[in-house]
């Protein structure tokens, strides 16, 4: 059940109840493709920098270990040891973009492994199966996720065929949250808004999908190319279309200036990869700017990456010991810059939730994005 506590202009201030705990919303959601943060971050990592939502992959899973042995191990809580909520991510956005050669029909999409080349059939149902079998919390609903640049007719065609399996998607988890051996027998369902940067075909998409009641909705195809400009237009378009209370979730983004502005047109739950992929790059996020910790100028800093944080990093380690680790190649180095911008995005998300409790979201986010540069 989602809970809407407080309104600042549309911005949302909200908590989702689930089986394996409460979200306090807005979210980011840490991004474990393969059930692991990469960076050789720990799931008692993920407890020490406050995240809420721990995001893996259906796509990765089902090919490697395979979501049966997962299921035999006991649901993806108990393989990553992780007892707070997971989303897993239907494994569309793979399909469509790792698996190259592939075949689109009305049943469901084929296609092989990126990993060994095998043969794979995966559409509403299969997507569900799997999901039911790692056990998250949430499971997305299987979708077409088109290119940005893909012409209109095309757009429609596969909007027309993302919303009639969602209602396949539907069906089969109710189906599978009544059968007993089902682990998590109250795994919610996430449907997809799609349309690439049509507005009046993501309305059209947004008023459809609305009438089955789900207990979430996300806008995707957002983070595939196109503009920030086109995104914060399309999310001006479609989030009014979505319920209000239930939880908005804007899939792939982004920046810290994306959130803020994606906060501010009433989204809830965010996830990306950045801050992990960057902070294995030596490139950290702080409230003044993003640092490149690769660069000579710090190469005897012995001030930590920003002054006054609290995450593992900043707590003990100076620029320059992070510095030479990066330099040497040692995995410490890029773990504590992962840990670092983690935890810079979770506590970025208590600031926005206290800000919206305050009912000052505006002041706050112009002075965040004067802060950071527009980072």
């Amino acid at each position: 059940m989602y809970e809407l506590l407080k309104r600042d202009g549309l911005a949302k201030r909200g908590r989702l109840h689930t089986v394996h705990g409460v979200v306090e919303t807005p979210v980011f959601m840490n991004v474990g493709t393969a059930a692991a943060i990469k960076g050789a971050v720990s799931t008692t990592d993920l407890q020490e920098i406050k995240t809420q939502v721990e995001l893996s992959n259906t796509y990765h899973l089902h090919v490697r270990p395979g979501d049966e042995v997962v299921k035999k191990l006991g649901g993806l809580h108990k393989f990553m040891v992780w007892d707070k909520p997971i989303l897993t991510d239907s494994g569309g956005f793979q399909v469509f973009s790792l698996a190259g050669l592939r075949r689109i029909k009305e049943e469901g999409v084929y296609f092989h492994s990126h990993i060994d080349g095998r043969k794979i059939f995966m559409g509403p149902e299969e997507s569900m199966r799997i999901q039911s079998n790692l056990a998250s919390t949430i499971a997305m609903a299987f979708d077409e996720c088109p290119s940005s640049v893909a012409d209109r007719d095309y757009i429609e065609n596969s909007v027309d065929r993302t919303a009639r399996w969602l209602v396949r998607c539907k069906a089969e988890m109710e189906r599978l949250n009544q059968l007993p051996d089902t682990i998590n027998r109250n795994q919610l369902l996430f449907g997809i808004n799609q349309g690439g940067i049509y507005e009046d075909i993501r309305i059209r998409h947004a008023q459809e999908i609305t009438k089955l009641d789900l207990d979430g909705y996300a806008v995707g195809g957002l983070a595939v190319g196109e503009s920030h400009e086109d995104m914060y237009r399309i999310l001006d378009a479609v989030v009014p279309h979505l319920p209000v209370n239930k939880p908005v979730y804007l899939m792939g983004v982004g920046t810290p200036a994306n959130i803020l502005e994606a906060v501010e047109r009433g989204v809830d739950f965010f996830d990306c990869v950045y801050p992990s992929r960057n902070g294995r790059h030596g490139h950290v996020y702080t409230n003044q700017g993003k640092l490149n910790l690769f660069n000579a100028k710090y190469e005897l800093d012995e001030g930590p990456i920003e002054e006054g944080c609290q995450c593992p990093a900043c707590r003990t380690y100076s620029r320059a010991y992070i510095r030479h680790l990066l330099k040497a190649k040692e995995m410490l180095g890029m773990r504590l810059c992962v840990l670092h911008n983690l935890y810079f995005y979770n506590t970025m998300m208590e600031e926005i939730r206290q800000a919206i409790d305050e009912g000052n979201y505006q002041e706050y986010k112009a002075g965040k994005l004067a802060g950071m540069q527009g980072m």
